[in-house]
């Protein structure tokens, strides 16, 4: 119904807001009776679209607290002060070997082999996916999801075939935002080449995305731009969303187009990511095609993580909690304990925890670091994981294809794509992942030209 579309009114996650600027490190103690009264009215009333906006108004004008342990500047260049020693990134650092199509081919194929595992247990918390999974014999992940099972399992666990994601109805990857993303990062190229500014993101995404096929921040970022509220502020202005994972998954053409290169793949991000998010939004997308770029050119997993950290800063949220696995691994501690312990630290009850940037690119890095650049393994733990399991079996599936390459790929895993993807952007519907791959590799080197 077009009157009760998400992410559009001010009250649209208002009761997200106070959260989100409690992390941000802003006291919120004076507002919370006041949105408690807010979220009691009638969502339908003008009166509580107004009083929503006044409050995200206040709040947004709120200092820092003293004594915040965090710097998490926005701005490219206050990013680029903040980050850790440079030379943390050198052994991932190599200007020298012409683009692979072969290994760009392979993270294409990897992000949307990753997707599609995901995709028809997106919004599913854990012990439901892997109660299913293991029902069906397929723990830990041997193949893809079918729905394809006894009737007292769909009951069970609610399964219907309304979304066209499960193996047994898919001939080719179909629609999702998070390849949507990467097509758009094409066109940028396309369109604007490798000058491109946040006005020239805000209006490809206008020119060629519906607003409908968009989520959360990026939503609330198309509102306010059709509104004339222009980036940077179109990611500020009554935007609750502004650090959930829709900007890290915008993030892979950028790195495909980077290779060797993770500091250019990481500016490029920020000028997609700053059009809808701020500091750990931004840094999501940021520290992913940085690690893209870097995966081009190493197979270690190690030194691909700490090249997508070597770009963002180095006392953030996400910094610190990506180096918290990078801790467990060294600890010796199975896969499995150490997504128990990414949900002890946060609840996938919570629709703010299960979207975040940083919850979300914790399960990538366990992923990537216990999976022993093993693509099954991987993507399985990825979406093991639960929280948003497209999106994590999307970027892990991504870095494992760029590492690997589309011919080290596991059949079983490509064949049922048909090279084939479905998308919601203007001038490409149903296309060959295989040739999105060799205009990614002639971007790249025309970059590279000029590097």
């Amino acid at each position: 119904m077009l009157r009760e579309q998400p992410w559009l009114k001010p009250s649209n996650g208002f009761k997200f807001e106070l959260i989100q600027a409690k992390e941000e490190g802003k006291d919120i103690s004076a507002y919370v009776k006041r949105v408690e009264e807010i979220l009691e009215m009638d969502e339908s009333s003008d009166e509580m679209q107004k009083f929503a906006g006044e409050i995200y108004d206040e709040i947004q004008k709120l200092g820092i607290r003293e004594g915040y342990e965090y710097t998490e500047p926005s701005d490219l260049e206050g990013i680029k002060a903040k980050r850790p020693d440079p030379a943390a990134s050198n052994k991932c650092v190599d200007l020298s070997p012409e683009p692979s199509y072969d290994k760009i081919y392979g993270a294409w194929l990897g992000r949307c082999a990753g997707c599609l595992l995901g995709k028809p247990v997106e919004g599913w918390q854990r012990a439901r996916i892997a109660g299913l999974l293991k029902e069906t014999g397929n723990y830990p992940v041997k193949y893809y999801i079918s729905s394809d099972v006894p009737s007292s399992i769909k009951e069970k666990y609610g399964i219907n075939n309304s979304n066209g994601a499960w193996i047994n109805q898919v001939h080719y990857m179909p629609e999702d935002d998070d390849t949507n993303y990467t097509l758009i990062g094409l066109k940028i190229f396309q369109r604007y080449g490798a000058g491109f500014t946040p006005d020239d993101v805000a209006e490809c995404w206008l020119t060629n995305l519906p607003i409908f096929h968009v989520c959360t921040a990026e939503r609330v970022a198309y509102r306010n731009i059709v509104n004339c509220i222009y980036p940077p502020e179109s990611a500020t202005y009554r935007n609750p969303f502004r650090e959930w994972i829709g900007a890290q998954i915008r993030a892979d053409f950028f790195g495909y187009v980077t290779p060797g290169n993770p500091e250019l793949g990481a500016e490029f991000a920020w000028r997609d990511a700053c059009i809808s998010h701020v500091k750990n939004g931004i840094y999501g997308e940021m520290f992913v095609a940085a690690m893209l770029s870097a995966a081009a050119v190493s197979y270690n997993i190690e030194d691909i993580i700490e090249a997508g950290l070597s770009q963002v800063p180095a006392k953030s949220r996400l910094a610190e909690k990506i180096r918290l696995v990078l801790d467990w691994k060294k600890e010796g501690i199975s896969w499995e304990e150490a997504l128990d312990r990414i949900h002890g630290i946060y609840d996938e009850k919570s629709g703010h925890d299960w979207c975040h940037t940083i919850s979300n690119a914790m399960i990538v890095c366990t992923a990537l670091l216990f999976g022993d650049t093993d693509f099954e393994k991987s993507i399985s733990i990825a979406v093991l994981g639960a929280l948003d399991t497209d999106c994590n079996g999307a970027t892990t599936g991504s870095i494992l294809g760029m590492i690997l390459g589309a011919k080290a790929l596991p059949e079983k895993w490509i064949a049922p794509l048909n090279d084939q993807l479905k998308s919601g952007v203007d001038g490409f519907g149903l296309v060959k992942i295989s040739n999105v791959a060799r205009e990614t590799v002639n971007i790249a080197k025309k970059i590279r030209k000029v590097q």
